[in-house]
C-alpha cells in the first residue's frame, strides 16, 4: 500500500533530549502520520536523532537550523510538507525566538502543526503570513466547538473492550510511549487493540481516537474520555483498549488521571514510574510522594488494581535498570518493566495473564 504519510520537519530548538521535547520525541520513535525527515536542535547538530534519544541510530538527522533541515532533505528526495512543533513548554507557549523559527516556515512554505496553548492561527502577523503563502497553521490543541462536546451518559457500560490505563506517578514520565508499546506487543500477539490517545502527540503520532485533555471545559471532560472510548468500541471493536495517561495523580501542576479513572473506567493500571527523579519535573523542591503511596492513590480512586510498574530509566545507567526493576517488584509485589530497554513483551504477558483470568473484568458499574 502506498505510504500516505506527509514528509515533515520536527522542530525541537534546545529542547532535545529534555522533558520539553517529549512531543519530538515521541514523533522520533514512532508516527503513522508523518514521514519525519529531520529534527531541528542546534545543540544536537550533526547526530541522528534515534541514537542521541535512545542509543539506536534511525536514520533522522538533527539539524542546526531549519533551512539546513529543508534543504537536507529535499536533497534526499524528501521534499518537506510540514513542520511540526515538537516542543512542549510549561504552560504551552511560544516564545519569541520560536515564534521567528514558526515565521520562517511560513516563508519557506511549509504548512505547521503545533500542539500549544498558542494557538499560530490566532497571531495576526502569523495568519497573514501563512495566507500570503498559501500554507496551512493547524493548531491541535484546539478545541472542538461546545457544542459539539459530549456529556458523560453512562454509555461507557456497553464498552464490552477490556480497558488498561496507562497512569504516572509525574508528567512527562513517558506513559503515552509505553501505551503505544504495549498496543504493538498485544498485537504481535494477536490481540486486537485501539489506543485511546488524550494529549497533542497522541494525534500527532496517528492515533485515530484521540482527544487534547488539557484544552477541554472541565463539565466535558468525563463526556469526552467516555465518548472516545466508547466510538473506538463501537467502530474497531477490539479485544484491548489502551488509554493514556495525562499528568500524575499527585502532581501539584499536573493533577491528572482522575477523569481517566472516572470515566473510561479501566479494569487495570500501568503505572509509568522514573526512579531517579526525586522531585515534580520542573518543580524543585516539591519531592514526589513515594511509590507506595502513588498506588494506593490510584487504587483508593480508581477502585481496579495497579497491575504493573513501568520504569522509566530517566538517570540511570541502562546496566541498572533489571536490578531496578526486580527490586520494585520486590517491594511492591508487581512486575516492573522498562518498555524501552526491555520490549513490552513482558509487561504484555503479565497484563494478558490477568485479563483472561475468572472475574478480571469485575463487577461493571463502581467497580
Amino acid at each position: 500500500m502506498k505510504d500516505a504519510r506527509e514528509n515533515a520537519v520536527v522542530y525541537c530548538r534546545n529542547a532535545f533530549q529534555t522533558t520539553n521535547g517529549k512531543t519530538a520525541h515521541g514523533l522520533v520513535r514512532f508516527t503513522g502520520r508523518y514521514r519525519v525527515t529531520g529534527v531541528v536542535d542546534p545543540r544536537w547538530a550533526g547526530r541522528d536523532a534515534g541514537e542521541v534519544l535512545d542509543g539506536a541510530p534511525n536514520g533522522i538527522p538533527i539539524h542546526a537550523g531549519l533551512d539546513e533541515a529543508v534543504a537536507a532533505a529535499r536533497g534526499a528526495g524528501l521534499p518537506p510538507v510540514r513542520m511540526v512543533i515538537g516542543l512542549t513548554p510549561d504552560g504551552g507557549r511560544l516564545d519569541s525566538a520560536d515564534r521567528e523559527g514558526v515565521l520562517q516556515a511560513i516563508a519557506l512554505g511549509l504548512h505547521v502543526d503545533s500542539g500549544l496553548h498558542t494557538y499560530l492561527s490566532d497571531d495576526p502577523e502569523m495568519r497573514e503570513a501563512a495566507s500570503r503563502h498559501g500554507v496551512e497553521l493547524r493548531d491541535i490543541r484546539r478545541p472542538p466547538d461546545r457544542n459539539s462536546l459530549h456529556f458523560f451518559t453512562g454509555k461507557i457500560e456497553e464498552v464490552d473492550s477490556f480497558r488498561i490505563a496507562v497512569l504516572g506517578t509525574d508528567s512527562a514520565v513517558g506513559k503515552r510511549t509505553t501505551a503505544w508499546k504495549l498496543v504493538e506487543a498485544f498485537e504481535a500477539a494477536g490481540r486486537s487493540t485501539e489506543m485511546i490517545g488524550t494529549g497533542q502527540t497522541a494525534w500527532l503520532q496517528g492515533a485515530r481516537y484521540s482527544i487534547m485533555l488539557d484544552s477541554l471545559i472541565n463539565d466535558f471532560l468525563t463526556g469526552e474520555i467516555e465518548h472516545a472510548v466508547w466510538s473506538a468500541w463501537k467502530e474497531r471493536r477490539p479485544e484491548i483498549l489502551v488509554i493514556e495517561g495525562q499528568g500524575g495523580m499527585l502532581n501539584p501542576a499536573y493533577p491528572g488521571g482522575y477523569e481517566i479513572l472516572a470515566a473510561a473506567r479501566p479494569h487495570l493500571i500501568v503505572l509509568q514510574h522514573a526512579p531517579a527523579r526525586l522531585e515534580y519535573d520542573g518543580f524543585p523542591g516539591y519531592p514526589i510522594q513515594p511509590l507506595a503511596r502513588q498506588i494506593e492513590a490510584v487504587e483508593i480512586v480508581g477502585g481496579r488494581p495497579v497491575a504493573a510498574i513501568a520504569v522509566n530509566h530517566e538517570n540511570m545507567d541502562p546496566e541498572s535498570v533489571p536490578a531496578m526493576c526486580e527490586a520494585i517488584a520486590r517491594v511492591t509485589g508487581l512486575p516492573a518493566f522498562d518498555v524501552l530497554l526491555q520490549g513490552a513483551g513482558g509487561m504484555a504477558a503479565a497484563l494478558l495473564g490477568r485479563l483472561d483470568h475468572p472475574g478480571a473484568r469485575g463487577e461493571g458499574r463502581g467497580k
